[in-house]
């Protein structure tokens, strides 16, 4: 992935659960961009395949699109290929400050 000074700043102003949602969005969409490469297919074509348009599929690659699970799961029947595996994930070590409710939940 390209670097880009302006979206880099913007990652570490972020919150750690929005820069990994970004992150995952992105790396999802990358998947998607590999798997099309390796298919010799164009947007067009997997937009086709879907029956999608262009213009939503272009936003669904963008990297910024929040993509469903069902979504997730239609792409990588479509194309053959897992687009996400969750069994090899590794979470990142992010610090999570939990938030604390004002008042007690039970009483």
């Amino acid at each position: 992935m390209k670097k880009n000074i302006i979206i880099d700043e913007i990652r570490a102003s972020m919150n750690p659960e929005m820069k990994m949602k970004m992150e995952m969005s992105v790396a999802i969409a990358n998947r998607i961009y590999e798997i099309l490469e390796s298919k010799g297919m164009t947007q067009k074509d997997f937009a086709k395949l879907l029956g999608k348009t262009e213009t939503e599929v272009s936003r669904w690659l963008s990297g910024t699109h929040n993509l469903t699970l069902a979504t997730i799961c239609k792409i990588s029947i479509a194309l053959g290929e897992d687009v996400v595996t969750i069994a090899d994930r590794k979470l990142p070590a992010y610090e999570f400050e939990p938030e604390i409710a004002a008042e007690p939940l039970l009483k």
